[in-house]
């Protein structure tokens, strides 16, 4: 979830690129951005799960995982971005009102890819560090 802000972003850029004004397809075009962003991520963090539960470090399994799903991420990205090209690229009137949807999806889609790739294996890092410090000062068992 903390990668749908940057997908929202990316968004907002995109209709800056592209000179479109936001409107209400422009948030359909991002809750479908939201599902698949969540999904992106679901990827990354499903095989990190998996690599700690066979007793491989944060650290370690962030990283291998990041590689592992390298090409399962980029292709999902890549493929809905190159479909959606052709709507964001159409000059006619009738196409006009779906650009709007089209390019929040697709531009934060492209953005959202990069941060999940790299920002939300940090994240999770740091997310533990945290949890491990809090541990540390209140003295909690690390049974759970």
């Amino acid at each position: 979830m903390s990668v749908i802000p940057f997908g929202i972003i990316g968004a907002l850029l995109g209709h800056y690129l592209m000179g479109l004004p936001v409107s209400i397809l422009s948030v359909f075009g991002i809750l479908a951005l939201s599902g698949v962003v969540v999904n992106d991520s679901l990827v990354l963090v499903c095989r990190v799960n998996d690599m700690r539960a066979e007793g491989v470090s944060l650290l370690d399994a962030c990283s291998q995982a990041g590689a592992d799903r390298f090409r399962a991420i980029l292709l999902t990205s890549l493929t809905t971005f190159l479909g959606l090209a052709p709507l964001l690229l159409e000059t006619e009137v009738q196409a006009q009102f779906l650009k709007p949807m089209a390019a929040s999806l697709a531009f934060g889609i492209l953005f959202s890819t990069l941060i999940t790739l790299i920002l939300l294996p940090v994240l999770m890092v740091i997310g533990k560090e945290i949890k491990d410090k809090l541990r540390d000062v209140y003295d909690i068992p690390y049974g759970d």
